[in-house]
């Protein structure tokens, strides 16, 4: 799949085994990764971190197959979802950052492209999550509005 904003080709990268089952050597029962994703949410971890903890110290190599629903699932049933999506809030972390350097940096025409374009992807992502219910109607993005949000 090609780029949206540049004329590359899509990235290669390795694929996940095709199975349909969780593994029988995984050492923990659909509870208690249940159990340790809401710990995990509980102290600040975002949904792709809590992941990458379970399959790096747990040795759970897939939340999905060993209890049936994902880790944003989970953490909605729990309580301790948070209030923007993941993917959201990350481009507007980097809007922001972009946002300071170009403040100290006003000559960086590239960089200015590259806000623009990082928040195009943020509105697109907007009008999405309204017509899908995840955020209200009446939210709205604004760099000073990101800034009071994230911090």
């Amino acid at each position: 799949m090609a780029r949206m904003h540049t004329r590359r080709k899509g990235k290669s990268c390795s694929k996940r085994p095709m199975i349909s089952e969780n593994p029988s050597w995984v050492p923990l029962n659909a509870t208690e990764i249940e159990d340790l994703v809401a710990k995990l949410a509980k102290d600040g971890l975002v949904s792709a971190k809590i992941g990458l903890v379970l399959r790096d110290q747990y040795g759970v190599p897939s939340v999905k197959l060993a209890t049936g629903k994902t880790v944003t699932q989970i953490m909605d049933e729990k309580g301790v979802k948070p209030s923007l999506p993941e993917d959201l809030s990350n481009l507007m972390r980097r809007a922001i950052s972009l946002n300071v350097h170009l403040k100290d940096n006003r000559g960086d025409i590239s960089n200015k492209r590259g806000l623009n374009l990082i928040e195009a992807k943020i509105r697109r992502l907007e009008r999405y999550y309204k017509r899908n219910g995840v955020l209200p109607a009446d939210w709205k993005y604004s760099l000073s509005n990101a800034e009071l949000m994230l911090k």
